[in-house]
Parts: C-alpha cells; sequence; structure tokens
C-alpha cells in the first residue's frame, strides 16, 4: 500500500516511523497545490493536515481509497466529491481537545493579568529603574467568579466549560448548530449570551451559520471590560472589527489563534492595534503539545489500520 503524507512539517518534527511501518511511505515537508496529484499519482491513502484535496484532483488520482485529515477539522478536502468516488475520509478527533481547552484557559488568564505587558515592563529595565516594588499600570483581575460564556459547546466547549467552572467561574453557553442538548450548563441566544459574559471563548466550526458570527453588532453588545477568545477557526470572528472595538476601548482584550489567511497577512488589522499587549497571537498551533502530536499520530496509524 502506497501512503504519502503531503505536509509532514504540521507534525512539528515528531516521529513518523509508525506511519511509515505501514506501507510504501513517503512523506513530504510541505506540498503546494500544483504539485499534489503528481506527488499523489500512485498513491492508495493520501495524509494531509492543510493541503486541499479537491474535486479536480481526486479525479485525477484513480487509485486513491483513503484520505487521511491529520486534524479534526475537514474543510481542506471536498467531501461531496470523495463520496462521490468512493473515496473515504477519515479525520482525527479528540487528539487535540485537552491542549486547546488549556491554551484557552491560560489566554484568559495572561490577558486578564496582562502578562505581556508586564514581562516586558520587567525585561525592559524599567521596573530596575523605578525604585518601587509594585508597579500597576493595569489592574490585574482573577478568574474566580468571572462570568464564562461559551460560543459552541463541543468537546473542546464542554472541556474549557470544566476548566471554567473548577477555576469558579459560571459558565454558559451559545449554541450555534441550534440544537440543543441536556447539559449542566444554561444555554443562552448569542447575543444575550455576549452582553452577560465577562469572558468569550469561540470553541464552534466554521460553516454557513458560524461564518462572520461575530462582528461590530456583537462587539457592540460585549462589555468594554471583557475579553475574547478564538481558538476555533478564523473566519468566525471579523478581525477588522476585532482591532476596531480594541482600539476604542470596547474590548478589554483578545487572543486569536487562528485566522481567515494563515499565515497572518502583514497588513492585517491585529498586527496594527493601539496596544498591542491587550492582544495575544499565536500561529495556530494551540493544538500542537508534544502529547497532543503523538495522540494524532495514533489516531492517522489507525484510521489506516483499519482502512487496510
Amino acid at each position: 500500500m502506497k501512503i504519502v503524507f503531503l505536509d509532514e512539517y504540521t507534525l512539528s518534527g515528531a516521529d513518523t516511523g509508525r506511519l511509515r511501518a505501514l506501507g510504501d511511505y513517503t512523506g513530504y515537508d510541505s506540498t503546494l497545490p500544483d504539485q499534489v496529484i503528481g506527488r499523489c499519482r500512485d498513491a492508495e491513502v493520501v495524509i494531509t493536515n492543510k493541503v486541499v484535496i479537491d474535486r479536480k484532483t481526486m479525479q485525477a488520482l484513480p487509485r486513491l481509497r483513503l484520505i487521511c485529515i491529520a486534524a479534526t477539522g475537514m474543510n481542506n478536502v471536498d467531501l461531496d466529491a470523495a463520496a462521490a468516488s468512493g473515496i473515504e475520509v477519515r479525520n482525527a478527533k479528540g487528539y487535540s481537545t485537552h491542549a486547546v481547552a488549556e491554551t484557552t484557559l491560560g489566554a484568559a488568564i495572561a490577558l486578564l493579568r496582562h502578562s505581556v505587558y508586564y514581562d516586558r515592563y520587567v525585561k525592559s529595565g524599567a521596573y530596575s529603574a523605578s525604585g518601587r516594588q509594585f508597579h500597576f499600570r493595569y489592574a490585574n483581575r482573577q478568574l474566580h467568579g468571572s462570568r464564562w460564556g461559551i460560543v459552541g459547546l463541543g468537546a473542546i466547549g464542554r472541556e474549557v466549560a470544566r476548566l471554567a467552572g473548577a477555576f469558579g467561574c459560571e459558565v454558559r453557553y451559545a449554541s450555534t448548530s441550534g440544537v440543543l442538548r441536556p447539559e449542566p450548563y444554561p444555554a443562552m441566544p448569542l447575543g444575550e449570551l455576549l452582553s452577560w459574559a465577562d469572558i468569550v471563548s469561540v470553541h464552534c466550526p466554521l460553516n454557513d451559520r458560524t461564518r462572520m458570527l461575530i462582528g461590530p453588532a456583537e462587539f457592540a453588545r460585549m462589555r468594554s471590560s471583557a475579553i475574547l477568545i478564538n481558538v476555533a477557526r478564523g473566519g468566525i470572528v471579523d478581525e477588522a472589527a476585532l482591532a476596531a472595538a480594541l482600539d476604542a476601548d470596547r474590548l478589554a482584550g483578545a487572543a486569536f489563534d487562528v485566522f481567515p489567511v494563515e499565515p497572518l497577512p502583514a497588513d492585517s488589522p491585529l498586527l496594527h492595534v493601539r496596544e498591542p499587549d491587550r492582544l495575544l497571537l499565536s500561529p495556530h498551533n494551540a493544538w500542537a503539545p508534544l502529547e497532543a502530536v503523538e495522540v494524532l499520530i495514533g489516531c492517522i496509524e489507525e484510521n489506516i489500520k483499519q482502512f487496510r
């Protein structure tokens, strides 16, 4: 069985020995769109994290039988075309639940405590030169007692809710699918949740219902002391509206790990906010602690074994 991995770099240098042992394996660090067909021409199994596999590509790969997505999100593969061509598509579920939830809690604490600013204040030498033991430019806030609103209560949202509750937060959520299940947390319409919450974290998929879900009107409903965290998908939040809200002090802070275009373009409004310490940005790596990547490789391995 010939196996091709199109973007191995997304595994952050992890050992792919378990995948190599499954067949005639070829791994590429990264693959450009015009290289996909040539590299996969003889492959029965293609592994991709973010490389797009569309209908035209599938039609040019008659031997392809399985696409393994090295991620949970499946928006880079044309699922209708795969079904029509008899190609199975399997993703990796649950491998990053704890990782992304921990990132979310860490971002909330860092924003509430202004960790970036205070770290820079000490390292710059300003603290040493101040002559004062304490420095309080920004008032710190604690997580305990905060109102935490979750947008999308799937596996990651539910784990964030559990952790936030353990820290003493009051938790509520908004469903983006319209499906309400029995949950230990009260459900609210999105607009009411945004008005209610001190902390809002986004954990829903990107689809027609959620694209630009949070824009100017939604920011106008949020508290000026609130913070927003997006570790779901770029495109759910209007980035220009977010930058404007931060610059106008209509929002206290934000943390984003995902963007509509990745890598983030140099002219993104997020890179030009007036007070950058109030905005935490990371390069879409909330999911990628070493432990989570090992689980991810195991998911891919199991998907291929089941297929065989």
